[in-house]
């Protein structure tokens, strides 16, 4: 029996089976989120073409390495720091972007939210059926349009750039804003708390090379403004007469009449709760329609 267990201690003295705690269950959980959330941003970001080049690159170093090229190593070795500044430099929206996100995310809040709660700020049923008439009404007649609703993160940067209204939300108001040559049509209108608060505002364009080329610039600003923001944009094209919505950076198209209101109570924060995850009580995940 002693020489059994010599045996065993020489020959398997590497192989230990560490002691695992709650704590490291839960370290080894929050990093595999961590990691998930970062390579899922990366692939949805020019920082993912990055990513293979630097992979390339470390590749090419351990051959090098392996066979001991000198020069190369040392090369390698002085430009890294500099390589290291040169990213962050060239992407800065990205990184930017990502750190807005994940402001607006709220896990802790989201993980805890009771049944009772609601967040954001509520879009009026009268509110959205006269957005709805407004936008179909310049649909048919093929009024371009830029309406911006705002929930959770505020917009005030882009309310400053335009024209205070402080109005009632209605489609008479919403239409002659929009009509060919006044003085309002030029830029966006932005909705805060069921009024319209600002007309003739300038919104960021998305720098994103997927858009389709076809779009416009009215285009590239709703998914511009929605990619910074929470914020809900209703589209009308000047062009074909369109309808669309941008959300988190995603682009709605060919909605209709009887799809629209339903499709921004979907995308908004206060669609009602029983359709979000709950994932203490076993609810479906609520998952978004591209109709």
């Amino acid at each position: 029996m002693k020489q059994l267990m010599t045996y065993f201690k020489t020959y398997f003295d590497w192989f230990y089976i560490p002691r695992i705690t709650v704590t490291d269950v839960i370290e080894i959980v929050i990093i595999a989120i961590l990691i998930y959330y970062i390579m899922d941003w990366f692939k949805k970001t020019r920082a993912w073409t990055l990513i293979k080049g630097i992979l390339v690159l470390l590749l090419f170093t351990g051959i090098a390495m392996l066979f001991q090229f000198n020069t190369i190593l040392w090369i390698f070795k002085n430009t890294i720091s500099v390589g290291v500044i040169a990213v962050i430099i060239i992407f800065q929206p990205e990184f930017r972007r990502a750190l807005e996100q994940l402001g607006r995310k709220n896990f802790i809040f989201s993980l805890f939210s009771t049944d009772d709660t609601k967040s954001g700020r509520m879009l009026d049923r009268k509110v959205l059926n006269e957005i709805t008439k407004a936008v179909f009404a310049m649909a048919e007649v093929k009024t371009g349009a830029l309406i911006v609703i705002e929930q959770d993160v505020k917009l005030g940067d882009y309310e400053r750039t335009g024209i205070v209204i402080d109005a009632e939300v209605t489609s008479q108001l919403l239409i002659n804003i929009f009509e060919h040559n006044t003085p309002l049509h030029d830029g966006a209108v932005l909705i805060r708390d069921n009024r319209i608060v600002s007309a003739t505002c300038y919104l960021p364009l998305s720098d994103n090379l997927d858009i389709n080329k076809s779009l416009g610039t009215r285009h590239r600003a709703g998914i511009g403004v929605s990619e910074v923001s929470d914020s809900i944009t209703v589209i009308v094209s000047e062009e074909t007469g369109g309808v669309s919505l941008a959300y988190n950076g995603m682009l709605y198209r060919g909605l209709t009449r009887d799809n629209f209101p339903a499709k921004i109570e979907e995308l908004s924060k206060n669609e009602p709760i029983t359709k979000k995850m709950r994932w203490w009580k076993g609810l479906g995940k609520h998952e978004k329609s591209n109709s």
